[in-house]
């Protein structure tokens, strides 16, 4: 077993996180920013820039700390227990990194250098009608001179309509082929149609339309999309796995102290037994969502096979922090189900993340493949 207790460091990096992102909640929090049309804070958004947050796990030639994937992810559980949106996750885990480790030195140092400065990316996942176990892509690269023309239509990418280039997974060849191409956000024939989803995170139907895309902005060898395709998926869903365990901290957080201040027949709710077993339940799965998380997380960090670790901790993640939430309803009452309460804003981040990168059922398939069952 992975020894977990964080570095100094990394105490350091976490405890500057949570300071930042309680004190900008109020105006950065999921439900400040439900009517934004970035669907983030631009504002924090510049600040995280500035405190160097999308450079931490990007090498020093471009700009980066030099830090690691297991770093980073310190700064997704704060996002997730403090329910904050932001395309962190996105250019990070799903663009920025599989460049890292599959685009060419002239990629890695335009977009690399770019990220670190603040600007975004996304990323069009090859995943044919948003459904994880299908094959292929809805998207298809057409060979055009010395590059590619794009048609097709992808569906709940996030953070399309403002990031500034997309990482698109498209079929190349035959079904199974797959090539990955950098696509700039602006050029005519790409057009973004933010969707009406259950989560906090805006997503966008994205619309190819005989886009151009030059043959230097295949990311890897034409054909080889499926291993970028699988860094961004491995990664993306370890990421959400610390984001969901932030997730479900805050409400644990958030339930214990509304026990200790509410009061019923004279005494704190938290005083009756049965309220304590809800804690005691919630506090179980949310060290268990942590504990899985950080391992595949430390597994990815350290370069060493992860392909079941990840699937576990997102199978247990996905359910248990949905039952950190039901329990969370319970301790609360009719209030925790009402607008004006935030607990909501947690249980629309929990059933959006469940279904990110695979529900549970589908890590659950692959966690038996793996085994051979």
């Amino acid at each position: 077993m992975v020894d977990l207790t964080p570095t100094e460091e990394q105490r350091h990096i976490q405890a500057a996180a949570a300071d930042l992102l309680a004190a900008r909640s109020r105006e950065a929090g999921a439900r400040a920013v439900r009517a934004e049309p970035a669907g983030y804070s631009a504002e924090l958004w510049k600040e995280m820039t500035g405190l160097g947050w999308p450079g931490l796990a990007l090498p020093e030639e471009y700009g980066g700390a030099d830090g690691g994937f297991l770093e980073l992810c310190l700064l997704f559980e704060e996002l997730g227990r403090h329910q904050v949106p932001s395309p962190l996750l996105t250019t990070m885990a799903c663009a920025a990194l599989p460049i890292a480790r599959h685009g060419s030195a002239a990629q890695r140092a335009q977009w690399l250098r770019a990220v670190a400065q603040g600007r975004t990316l996304s990323y069009v996942r090859a995943a044919p009608r948003g459904d994880w176990n299908a094959t292929g892509s809805d998207v298809v690269a057409e060979p055009a001179g010395q590059g590619f023309r794009l048609h097709g239509t992808a569906l709940f990418v996030p953070y399309a309509g403002t990031a500034d280039a997309l990482l698109v997974i498209a079929r190349t060849g035959g079904p199974e082929e797959l090539t990955a191409l950098l696509v700039d956000n602006a050029p005519p024939g790409v057009r973004c149609e933010r969707l009406d989803v259950v989560g906090n995170d805006p997503h966008y139907r994205v619309d190819f339309t005989a886009v151009t895309v030059p043959g230097e902005r295949a990311v890897g060898a034409v054909g080889s999309g499926r291993t970028v395709a699988g860094t961004a998926a491995e990664l993306g869903a370890a990421a959400t796995c610390a984001e969901m365990a932030g997730g479900a901290q805050g409400v644990l957080d958030m339930t214990v102290g509304h026990a200790r201040r509410r009061e019923q027949f004279g005494r704190p709710i938290g005083s009756f037994q049965a309220v304590q077993h809800h804690c005691a339940n919630m506090a179980v799965d949310v060290l268990g969502s942590r504990l899985g998380a950080y391992e595949s997380i430390w597994r990815l960090s350290q370069g060493l096979p992860a392909t079941m670790e990840v699937s576990l901790a997102k199978a247990w993640g996905s359910e248990a922090y949905q039952r950190v939430c039901a329990l969370g309803h319970q301790v609360h009452g009719a209030i925790g189900f009402t607008y004006e309460h935030d607990l909501h804003f947690f249980h629309r981040h929990a059933v959006a993340s469940a279904l990110a990168f695979g529900d549970a059922d589908h890590h659950i398939a692959r966690v038996t493949r793996y085994l051979g069952l």
